[in-house]
């Protein structure tokens, strides 16, 4: 039978049709989450991402051990994205092996480059700065560096969780990287001189024990003051918050230690285009007012919203370092506060 061209012309747009439709139940499929981060402060931001894109999300939360269990898992895991706190664990993930390059000009255009892998392995979605918490009564900085920490007119005075929790250990990493291994055991032995309890507990433990006056100042994590302040931790942590004053310390002639959450595309994901889906919606502009207002962290696109309370403590202006650069310098970082009994 001879096909007329009208025929040919239905025969196309049902062709077209169907795609579209194979399209559309492709994008309104699902995506596989594995992450570290609480499952509570990720969950507006799947339910956003689902209600503006129809892309069902699947959560598995993994205390511990992300990487080791992706690649256990190996070809068959179902993993499409692995999301973690703490830019040396998304590392972890490159190293072995469990997360696949992505090129994305939506991601590349919203994360500065020194906070994403130049291959894009893992982007950066989130920031919390290292910050000083001073008391308010016995204190009036309103400017500090790092290496002021090692000053003799604070022996005695300083607060700090242990320095080999991750936080900590970035943020000597990045001393490393500024002034090389040898001067900052000088800066550790110091500070660690300066202490005024053995280091340990929370970083909102630090605000308690600056209210109790057990210390005057302390280093610890931005987003826990919106925490304490807001009374999301309950009215006891409110007085912590109330009770100090946050500075934006800065390596000396660079900017704050920062570290970031984030996530990448798992090497065997069998979602890949919804696993990019959702990666470029978290860098949107309603997705990091999200971040910001619900979990008190910096947003990483430029111009994205800050909550009140954290815009109170100034513009930050990070330290320009890459943080590739700066997990070069992990394992030196723990071995150097071994060394010099930080923590004992």
């Amino acid at each position: 039978m001879t096909t007329t061209p009208f025929r040919r012309r239905c025969a196309v747009l049902l062709a077209a049709l169907c795609g579209s439709v194979a399209a559309s139940a492709h994008a309104a499929g699902e995506v596989n989450v594995y992450t570290t981060r609480e499952p509570g402060l990720i969950q507006p931001l799947l339910d956003a991402f689902t209600k503006a894109r129809g892309i069902k999300v699947n959560t598995v939360f993994v205390k511990d051990g992300l990487a080791e269990r992706v690649a256990a898992e190996g070809r068959r895991s179902p993993a499409d994205v692995l999301m973690a706190v703490d830019f040396g664990n998304l590392i972890d993930l490159v190293d072995k092996g469990v997360v696949q390059p992505t090129k994305s000009t939506a991601l590349e255009a919203a994360i500065p480059a020194n906070l994403r892998d130049a291959d894009g392995r893992w982007f950066s979605l989130s920031m919390r700065a290292r910050v000083l918490y001073a008391s308010k009564d016995r204190t009036n900085l309103t400017s500090f560096t790092y290496e002021d920490l090692a000053k003799p007119e604070w022996k005695g005075k300083i607060c700090i969780r242990s320095a080999q929790h991750p936080y900590n250990t970035a943020m000597i990493a990045a001393y490393i990287a500024h002034h090389g291994e040898a001067e900052a055991e000088t800066w550790l032995r110091a500070v660690k001189a300066n202490l005024a309890r053995k280091p340990g507990g929370g970083d909102r433990e630090v605000a308690r024990d600056i209210l109790g006056q057990i210390c005057d100042i302390g280093i610890a994590n931005s987003y826990y003051v919106g925490r304490m302040r807001s009374g999301d931790g309950g009215p006891e942590q409110k007085t912590w918050g109330d009770a100090i004053n946050v500075v934006l310390p800065t390596y000396a002639g660079h900017g704050t230690n920062v570290n970031v959450s984030g996530a990448g595309v798992a090497a065997h994901a069998p979602n890949r285009d919804n696993a990019v889906a959702l990666l470029e919606y978290l860098v949107s502009e309603e997705a990091q007012a999200i971040y910001a207002k619900g979990n008190y962290e910096y947003p990483i696109r430029k111009g994205a919203a800050i909550d009140p309370i954290i815009a109170s403590f100034g513009a930050l202006k990070q330290d320009d370092i890459d943080l590739g650069a700066i997990a070069k310098h992990r394992k030196a970082a723990s071995l150097l506060a071994e060394k010099v009994g930080f923590d004992n």
